[in-house]
């Protein structure tokens, strides 16, 4: 079993305790409390992503039918997870998480829980490969009906844009038409001051992740039917209640398969 190192701060930990988590340790607190000194508002956009993240879902399964989920790059199990959220909607939804972190891996059991209708499976392989992703997936999901492709803060760090679309796109190719494609990431051209401490933290030797301009994210829906209303700001995409929602560094948006 791979050994977890405790003794330095860990992105899926710190992400964690943004969200209010649990599965963090006083060095993963330590770097993220450094983190909201120099930008407070990280802790809103980690929280507004998983709320889009719910938000996306909730669609996806009321307005789109989807009742099959791929999620890649899954993360610590917080609050309001894929399947949860697709379940409390339709209990015979199925879900496949896959990431190759052995934090993750350990705690996957949180994720495992199922309605006795729907089914949830995790799979240790990476973004990298994604033909064997899609070839796991298929174990559990019928990849020859319409599925939920969910990339949630994970491809800011595939630091290599092309082959970032190059990623996407062979996911997307393994899918039929009436599938989805769920992204949001971190964004330049909103806060210039969660840049300014992004770029700072990829500086530490930390394991990176890049914001990119608007126009890079929405790319990555190229061939797909944008949802309206498109690539935006995540608190922007079919907000709840009446107020208006302000803009913050994290865009995302749903696409279609025809």
């Amino acid at each position: 079993m791979t050994e977890i190192d405790t003794s330095v701060p860990h992105s899926a930990r710190i992400w964690n305790y943004w969200l209010g988590g649990k599965d963090n340790y006083p060095v993963d607190e330590a770097a993220g409390d450094a983190y909201t000194a120099v930008f407070p508002g990280i802790v809103t956009i980690a929280r507004s992503s998983r709320a889009f993240l719910g938000r996306s879902i909730r669609y996806l399964v009321q307005e789109a039918g989807i009742r099959q989920f791929l999620d890649v790059g899954t993360g610590l199990p917080t609050v309001d997870n894929t399947h949860e959220v697709a379940q409390r909607f339709a209990p015979e939804s199925k879900i496949v998480y896959v990431d190759n972190d052995p934090l993750v891996l350990a705690h996957a059991r949180a994720l495992l829980t199922s309605t006795p209708e729907g089914a949830t499976a995790y799979e240790d392989l990476t973004l990298y490969e994604p033909e064997k992703v899609l070839e796991a997936a298929s174990r559990t999901l019928d990849l020859s009906r319409p599925t939920a492709l969910i990339l949630s803060g994970i491809l800011g760090h595939v630091t290599d844009y092309d082959l970032a679309r190059d990623l996407v796109r062979r996911l997307v190719a393994g899918l039929p038409s009436g599938s989805h494609l769920c992204v949001n990431d971190g964004s330049r051209g909103t806060d210039p001051d969660y840049e300014h401490a992004q770029d700072a933290y990829n500086e530490t030797g930390a394991v990176p992740y890049l914001l990119r301009p608007v126009d890079k994210i929405e790319a990555f829906f190229e061939g797909l039917e944008l949802v309206d209303p498109g690539v935006v700001s995540v608190p922007l995409w079919r907000p709840d209640g009446d107020a208006a929602p302000a803009p913050i560094g994290q865009h995302g948006g749903v696409g279609r398969k025809s």
